[in-house]
C-alpha cells in the first residue's frame, strides 16, 4: 500500500475555483506518485476563511465559523476526487460545529465509494482551549478500508500513549497524524509522539503537517514541520524508524510503500515485542 503525507502550505485563496484547483492539483500529484492513501494536515482547511475576505480571515472567531460553513462543499470536492481516482484521502481537518455551541476539530476520511467517516480531536492544546475555545469531540474510531485498519490521532493527540494504545487494541495497522505546529519545538513534540506510537504499537504512522507562513490568519500564521512516515525500528523497517521524510518546511508529498505483512511480521517475530508486552509493563506500575 503506497501512502502519501502532505507538507501543505496555506494560501490566501481569492475564490472557490482557486481552492478547487489547488486541492485537485494536490490530489492529482499524489496519485501521479501512485499513492493509494493521501493524508492532509490539521487545520489545512483554515485557508478557506480567506474566501470571506481578509477581515474575516484575520479574526479568530469569525474565521472559525467561516471555515465551518464551507466544509460541506469542501468535503464534496474531496469525496469526488477520491471516487474519480479510486483512492483514500484524509482531508485537512477543520473547525466544525459539534454537539454544543462550540466547534470541534474534525478530519474526514474519504474512499473510492465516498465519505467513510470522520475523527474529532480528543485533547485540545492550550491555544485551542484557552484562546479559541475549540472543544473535544466524538471518541476515537477505527476505519476498516479492507486492505488495512486505520486510526487517526490529530496533532496533540499523538503525544498521549493511551490514545494510541486504544487504536492499536482496536486493530489499527496505520495511524494517521495530521498536525499544525507554529514552532520547531511543537513539530518535534508531535514527531516524537508519532514515532513513539509507531514503536509501542509496532505500526506505521503517517505524519502530515502544515508548512510556511500564513500572515493573514492569526490562527495559523506560522507553520513549521516536515512530512514523514514512521515505523518501528525493527525487522522489516529502517533502523531509524523513519521510512520516509521530507525537508523541513518544504511543501510537497512524501510517499512510501507500506508492506502490511511487515507489520504483522514485526508484531509476531520482532527483536522486541512492544505490542505483546504492553500488558506486562502496565502490570508493573
Amino acid at each position: 500500500m503506497r501512502v502519501a503525507a502532505a507538507a501543505y502550505p496555506l494560501d490566501p485563496l481569492t475564490s472557490w475555483d482557486a481552492f478547487e484547483a489547488k486541492i485537485t492539483a494536490w490530489v492529482t500529484n499524489g496519485v501521479a506518485e501512485s499513492a493509494e492513501l493521501l493524508v492532509f494536515p490539521e487545520y489545512g482547511a483554515m485557508e478557506l476563511a480567506m474566501l470571506e475576505g481578509a477581515m474575516v480571515a484575520g479574526e479568530l472567531e469569525a474565521s472559525l465559523w467561516a471555515v465551518a460553513a464551507h466544509m460541506p462543499r469542501a468535503n464534496a470536492v474531496l469525496a469526488k476526487l477520491a471516487q474519480e481516482h479510486g483512492v483514500h484521502i484524509l482531508g485537512a481537518s477543520a473547525p466544525v460545529k459539534g454537539p454544543t455551541d462550540r466547534p470541534v476539530n474534525r478530519a474526514t476520511l474519504f474512499g473510492p465509494t465516498g465519505e467513510i467517516g470522520s475523527q474529532d480531536k480528543q485533547v485540545m492544546t492550550r491555544f485551542e482551549r484557552e484562546t479559541w475555545d475549540v472543544v473535544s469531540g466524538a471518541p476515537l474510531q477505527i476505519f476498516d478500508i479492507g486492505i488495512a485498519k486505520i486510526g487517526i490521532l490529530i496533532c496533540y493527540d499523538a503525544e498521549f500513549p493511551l490514545l494510541g494504545r486504544r487504536l492499536i487494541e482496536a486493530g489499527a495497522d496505520l495511524i494517521l497524524t495530521p498536525s499544525c505546529t507554529d514552532a520547531l519545538a511543537g513539530y518535534w513534540r508531535v514527531r516524537i509522539g508519532a514515532m513513539a506510537r509507531a514503536l509501542e504499537g509496532q505500526c506505521v504512522v503517517v505524519h502530515s503537517p502544515t508548512v510556511g507562513p500564513a500572515p493573514w490568519s492569526p490562527a495559523v500564521d506560522e507553520n513549521v514541520g516536515a512530512a514523514a512516515i514512521y515505523g518501528p525500528p525493527d525487522i522489516g523497517f529502517p533502523p531509524t524508524g523513519v521510512i520516509a521524510e521530507g525537508a523541513l518546511n518544504q511543501p510537497g508529498w512524501v510517499t512510501a510503500d507500506i508492506d502490511l505483512d511487515a507489520i504483522r511480521l514485526v508484531r509476531r517475530e520482532g527483536r522486541v515485542l512492544n505490542l505483546k508486552h504492553w500488558e506486562e509493563s502496565r502490570n508493573r506500575v
